[in-house]
């Protein structure tokens, strides 16, 4: 996993909320989804 993506999506992901509190619940799920997906790669190889 890119040491880079998890403080660059936290702060996109901030950014968001701020503009529009009510994109917090598909922010989450994407980023819920998308670490799930990683440490299922990572798993693998």
């Amino acid at each position: 996993m890119n040491p880079l993506f998890s403080p660059i999506f936290s702060l996109v992901a901030g950014i968001l909320i701020l503009v529009n509190p009510r994109i917090l619940n598909y922010v989450v799920a994407i980023y819920l989804i998308v670490i799930g997906i990683l440490g299922i790669y990572s798993m693998q190889s």
